[in-house]
């Protein structure tokens, strides 16, 4: 049987039917263009909504090249994240209120909040962001042990950075359902495990985005005059140069931690015991020499699974890539999952290999100012979420196949067997 794809003209990222494929025929088709057609452009995915028109544009180019995601993710001067950069269409306006926050702006309003939230993670704060983790991680892998078999992603993966975002913001446990229920409907694509049939995809993203912002507004305003030790006291009053985050920058800014501090680490946390299983050398380097070896372990789950498949950019002059001249306007979607995969910086970048070094992954971000402020979080959760597992039970692994979420935007699994023993 010939592999698919055998040629470029059967590639279109834009296609839902694309990433339903396998992981490996995506993976075949990213290769193709970086050999062949490294700046492709592809025309906009259609989108449909009752509510909201989204009319295509001119369609968009994939950077699939390491050098070029890094190069674009190096100059925001030229590449802008404003318009949109979680999203290839533009967004209408009623959307742009709720998901605006820092991963969608420009400086000199992006550093302006990078800053103050910056601001907030002090020592202390970071301190004991570090031991909810821990106290979480025991406390969840604990139940789920004791259940013998069950599904990863209900009992550890999912729950995991949920809770430690939320006791880091100061929410209580009895909104996890809550927060859990709005993460999984802004980052569905449309999934129909998440939005039910008939429901329009766009009044779903735009109820949860206003549930979420509402919790966080209440609870801003409540702490600017009834702080306690937690993030949201710290960062509702936090001061650089008299600058304050308003409600809706808060409320923006815990969406963001909701969404991708959640998702990302989640996801991770899946493809990792996924990867673990299936290479069982590799598990055993790594509980051979856990302390020397998690932090390469780490890195090498981020790159190989590329949690965060694309962000956007628009360019707002004209710049030339891998021979490919764009001009003002164009829009380019910077493929993670494709440059991580770069045969040009990695070798043999289609094994998984927990002693990789150099690993110039751009899992979390390219360098840049838009690199992940969570990446350090993120990070911790993943390895004293491996140490916990592996620690008390060296043989847990997957069972089956995972579920899949139908996103081209997220490297998602919704759904994941495994076992203790």
């Amino acid at each position: 049987m010939t592999p698919w794809p055998a040629h470029l003209e059967q590639i279109d990222l834009s296609d839902a039917a694309f990433w339903r494929r396998p992981p490996s025929e995506r993976a075949a088709a990213f290769a193709l263009l970086r050999a062949q057609r490294p700046v492709a452009h592809f025309a906009d995915p259609v989108f449909t909504s009752t509510a909201f028109p989204f009319p295509p544009g001119r369609g968009y180019y994939a950077l699939t090249r390491h050098h070029d995601v890094v190069r674009a993710s190096r100059h925001p001067e030229i590449f802008r994240s404003g318009p949109g950069a979680v999203s290839v269409l533009d967004l209408p306006p009623e959307m742009v209120e709720y998901f605006s926050g820092m991963i969608s702006t420009d400086s000199p309003r992006h550093a302006r909040l990078r800053r103050i939230v910056a601001a907030a993670f002090s020592p202390r704060q970071v301190a004991a962001i570090e031991r909810a983790i821990a106290v979480r991680a025991e406390r969840l892998v604990g139940d789920a042990r004791a259940g013998g078999t069950g599904d990863f992603i209900a009992d550890v993966a999912a729950p995991l950075p949920l809770a430690v975002i939320a006791s880091m913001m100061g929410v209580p446990d009895s909104e996890l359902a809550t927060l859990r229920r709005c993460s999984d409907v802004i980052l569905s694509a449309g999934d129909p495990q998440f939005i039910p049939e008939g429901t329009d995809p766009v009044l779903a993203l735009l109820e949860a985005g206003a549930t979420l912002t509402d919790l966080m507004t209440d609870l801003g305003r409540y702490r600017r005059d009834h702080p306690v030790e937690d993030v949201t006291s710290s960062l509702v009053n936090a001061q650089i140069e008299s600058e304050r985050l308003s409600d809706q920058e808060l409320a923006s800014f815990f969406i963001l931690l909701i969404v991708a501090g959640n998702e990302t680490t989640r996801t991770a946390l899946a493809h990792g015991l996924l990867a673990l299983s299936a290479h069982p050398d590799q598990r055993a380097l790594l509980l051979a020499d856990f302390p020397g070896r998690a932090a390469g372990a780490v890195e090498e789950i981020v790159r190989y699974a590329s949690p965060v498949i694309w962000m956007r950019r628009t360019l707002a002059e004209e710049a030339t890539l891998s021979g490919v001249t764009l001009q003002a306007g164009d829009k380019v979607l910077l493929f993670y999952a494709s440059a991580n995969r770069d045969e040009e910086v990695f070798a043999d970048p289609e094994s998984f290999d927990i002693t990789r070094h150099p690993n110039d992954h751009v899992g979390f971000g390219a360098p840049g100012p838009h690199f992940c402020l969570g990446a350090h979080l993120a990070r911790r959760e993943i390895a004293v979420t491996l140490d916990t597992l592996l620690a008390g039970s060296p043989a847990v692994h997957a069972t089956g196949e995972p579920v899949r979420l139908a996103s081209n935007f997220i490297n998602g699994i919704t759904h994941l067997p495994y076992a203790w023993a």
